[in-house]
């Protein structure tokens, strides 16, 4: 399989998960040196730096995986990133679509690429508790995750005909640094949401949920509403 973002955060904890699990992971990101971090713990792990923000590079990605994994049978699209910022800032357009690009452009992109490969059985997005009510101080980013749930409730309609699973992995608020460093310190711990998110993989759900995000996918117009404003302090 291959994780975007496995290096860190939760793509972490699903990389860590998956080697005890006996599974042959592949893991990509911009950091060399973070990459190799998670090489000295793993041994097994094979890293590849890749920035997949630049469609050259996801094209190189897949040619490489292509030639030296054919047999890849899964595709996580983990890697995201998540800017608070206001629209009267004066980067605000720069730094919206750099998130456009990692979040959006990126894993259509190597959805797109991967599908081609005979071995490929599954797909797991990872959108967000914020693809259905948005937090205001991370707009571009809430707008990207409710853009990528979409998306990925059509990939599943349309992948269907080629017995290629798609699975929406939907976390929370989680003790990481997405979004910058003690912003999300009293959120719940990533090996925690893991445990769950593992449990209802072997059940075999397609919509894997825990705590807010859980509460958020049931939830009625009333209730994303009152989220809304408890949220972001709107009257």
């Amino acid at each position: 399989m291959l994780i975007t973002g496995g290096a860190s955060g939760i793509g972490l904890g699903l990389t860590e998960r998956f080697v005890k699990e006996n599974n042959t992971v592949i893991i990509c990101g911009r950091r060399e040196s973070v990459l190799q971090e998670v090489a000295n713990k793993y041994p097994s792990i094979i890293t590849k730096k890749c920035d997949i923000s630049v469609a050259e590079e996801r094209e190189k990605l897949f040619q490489w995986i292509s030639n030296n994994y054919p047999n890849l049978n899964m595709l996580i699209n983990n890697a995201g990133i998540q800017q608070w910022m206001s629209i009267s800032d004066d980067n605000f357009f720069q730094r919206a679509k750099e998130e456009i690009a990692i979040n959006i452009e990126a894993p259509l992109h190597l959805a797109s690429l991967f599908i081609r490969l005979k071995s490929l059985e599954t797909i797991i997005n990872v959108t967000s508790g914020l693809s259905f009510v948005p937090l205001t101080k991370a707009p571009v980013y809430s707008a990207t995750k409710a853009f990528f749930h979409s998306f990925t409730l059509s990939l599943r309609h349309l992948l269907k005909p080629k017995n290629i699973e798609v699975i929406e992995l939907i976390p929370p608020a989680l003790n990481t640094d997405l979004g910058g460093k003690g912003i999300h310190d009293q959120a719940p711990s990533v090996s925690e949401f893991i445990e769950a998110i593992f449990a209802q993989l072997k059940e075999g759900k397609t919509e894997l949920t825990f705590g807010f995000s859980e509460a958020m996918t049931k939830a009625g117009p009333e209730d994303l509403q009152k989220a809304f404003v408890r949220m972001n302090g709107t009257a």
